[in-house]
């Protein structure tokens, strides 16, 4: 029986999903594949859910019965092999928990993230500093050290180096107005973050808009979620909400179009990109 791991990473999931088609097309239940490996039914629905990794000699017994070529079974296993190997992101193990590693998988694929943010600036548009003091040990009552700290913002650091990619993500971002009036470390510190996020605002694949207090309550008031969406047509929109020890992912159809479509009364709602801009100089010129 396949081990469980820590998360997925995009690829694995793509497989894991392609594996389930292949079942079904062919007519199979999972108790009938599970019998042609010898497992549960229960084996084979983690497998087909990305919950436990592919084992490559499962994968070769059960391609053939699903009516897959030869050439296409090749071609698997070998995407099956390189999904295999550890993200980038896995070098920090040591400090990146399992229900967070699924996100920078997730964010590294995506071709179009949507987040709204009513706290801190996004992780994406953070500078080293801002990270560096929203991360100290006293921000949630944790108990933390310099090194993992430090461990922390170099993997923010790291992930932020997709916006400057050939093939970088569309970045689309609401922010309340209380991520920029709430002061973080110093006024100089504030003033370069929100710099950043000025500069950020000019790249062609980032739009920024904020939530002014004075619009009033929004669809999106009650916490943070980011929607991610993939050009690989095996892989669904998917909902990230994070809470204080883990997060959730969200990838029924139901939920996903509810939280899509609260995005979308919210970016109507809130400050246009170049008046965002506008508030954001603004706001900067106070502190």
């Amino acid at each position: 029986m396949s081990e469980p791991r820590s998360a997925p990473t995009v690829g694995q999931l793509v497989l894991s999903r392609r594996l389930r088609v292949l079942r079904e097309k062919a007519g199979l239940t999972r108790e009938q594949a599970g019998a042609l490996l010898r497992v549960t039914a229960a084996t084979v629905r983690r497998m087909e859910s990305a919950e436990v990794g592919l084992k490559i000699p499962y994968v070769q017994m059960l391609l053939p019965a699903y009516g897959v070529p030869e050439p296409e079974i090749a071609v698997f296993l070998q995407l099956a092999d390189e999904a295999s190997r550890p993200g980038w992101w896995q070098h920090f193990h040591d400090i990146l928990p399992d229900w967070f590693s699924g996100y920078v998988s997730l964010e590294e694929a995506a071709r179009t993230i949507r987040t709204y943010e009513p706290h801190f600036v996004p992780g994406l548009l953070q500078t080293e500093e801002y990270a560096r003091a929203i991360l100290a040990p006293d921000a949630l009552g944790l108990a933390s050290t310099p090194a993992r700290i430090e461990r922390q913002v170099a993997l923010r650091l790291e992930r932020q180096t997709l916006l400057t990619r050939a093939d970088a993500p569309v970045v689309w971002a609401v922010l309340d107005e209380t991520v920029l009036r709430r002061p973080v470390g110093s006024p100089a510190l504030m003033r370069a973050q929100i710099d950043r996020l000025l500069e950020a605002s000019e790249l062609p694949h980032v739009t920024l808009q904020m939530a002014e207090f004075a619009s009033g309550h929004h669809p999106g008031t009650y916490s943070p979620f980011t929607l991610f969406r993939f050009d690989l047509p095996e892989l669904p929109d998917m909902v990230y909400i994070e809470h204080l020890t883990g997060a959730l992912y969200l990838d029924g159809q139901a939920e996903v179009t509810a939280h899509m479509e609260a995005m979308d009364r919210m970016v109507a709602h809130a400050e246009s990109a170049h008046r965002t801009r506008q508030l954001i100089a603004g706001i900067r010129a106070e502190l």
